[in-house]
């Protein structure tokens, strides 16, 4: 079959390659790839930047499709049926967080950028009957970080004030969709003007350009603080987001593209009250629920372009850039 793997020794850091077909175990189901979402974790991968890694791992966390085998363990009712991927794997009985052993498919295990790929039947959930493989390809890991961000860790409700900082990636857009449905009351930040435009389009009462000096002025201004923030950046504009924060609120991170805070204004921190919250991926009941809201409100993520699996270079180069708004989809 053909796949896209993981090869530090090809200039691109990735291959186009083939490889045998996965036979399932006896309690696992192959899912025949229709579409395949990256994240910025194929690019660190990519990169070289992401802990464990080995050369020749199929990678992807991100996938849908149809089953066409099972293993001797599992329901033969599974197929044919069009399903997607929870790429979260062993989270535990632990709903507060995940275990020792918790790991992402995509590496160090074979993921999603292959026509076939084998995964336990627990990981698998019937697409929502409103979404196509592309769109369904692109919920589950920015949806399940979206989803946990905002309801388990943020315990956002109807009427709060939400910010979600660097509008754009597929984590984000989601966040803006999901807490939208939610009845919360939303603003962005952005370091493009025009995915402020589109988030405006989309429904949140503000969009904030981050590389204006006033912003965080502004935000105050228009908002008078927010009840809830959620942030992939970290490092310095921390302190940016606790003037924005309003007190008794919270900050979930789920990411830290800007690096580890250095400095922290402490008095903001104990003073306001802050709840300083992180947020990794999400438990089994997470995605469940996750699937609930996103069938109940008919919300189909935003994709930004679609390659073919022999384009994936392209692919990560423009999720390299930082150019795309929403998700980046292979069609396999």
């Amino acid at each position: 079959m053909k796949c896209i793997v993981l090869d530090s020794t090809h200039s691109d850091g990735i291959a186009y390659t083939e490889l045998r077909e996965p036979e399932p175990g006896p309690k696992e189901v192959k899912v025949r790839i229709h579409a395949a979402a990256l994240n910025h974790r194929d690019q660190w991968c990519r990169e070289q930047k992401y802990p464990n890694l080995k050369d020749g791992v199929i990678l992807g966390s991100d996938g849908a499709g149809e089953v066409v085998d099972i293993g001797s363990k599992v329901d033969k009712s599974w197929i044919g049926k069009q399903v997607l991927i929870n790429p979260a794997l062993n989270w535990g009985d632990n709903q507060s967080a995940q275990q020792p052993d918790f790991r992402i498919l995509g590496m160090p295990d074979h993921g999603t950028f292959a026509e076939y790929c084998c995964v336990p039947a627990d990981r698998v959930h019937q697409i929502p009957a409103h979404l196509d493989s592309v769109h369904a390809a692109a919920l589950p890991l920015a949806g399940l970080t979206a989803y946990r961000a905002l309801f388990y860790q943020g315990q956002i409700k109807k009427g709060d004030r939400l910010l979600v900082t660097g509008f754009g990636g597929g984590v984000a857009q989601l966040a803006v969709q999901f807490a939208l449905a939610s009845g919360a009351r939303v603003a962005v930040s952005s370091g493009s003007g025009w995915k402020l435009e589109k988030a405006l389009e989309m429904g949140v009462e503000a969009g904030y350009f981050y590389h204006s000096e006033s912003w965080v002025e502004e935000a105050k201004g228009n908002s008078d603080g927010f009840d809830l923030i959620i942030d992939s950046a970290m490092g310095s504009t921390i302190n940016d987001l606790l003037e924005l924060v309003r007190p008794g609120g919270s900050i979930v991170v789920y990411g830290a593209t800007l690096g580890t805070m250095k400095e922290v204004n402490a008095r903001n921190l104990f003073w306001k009250q802050v709840r300083l919250q992180g947020s990794t991926m999400g438990s089994d009941r997470d995605f469940e629920q996750m699937l609930d809201l996103v069938s109940h409100d008919s919300i189909q993520p935003t994709i930004d372009r679609v390659f073919s699996l022999s384009e994936a270079t392209r692919a990560f180069d423009k999720m390299e850039k930082t150019e795309q708004l929403g998700k980046l989809v292979l069609q396999i």
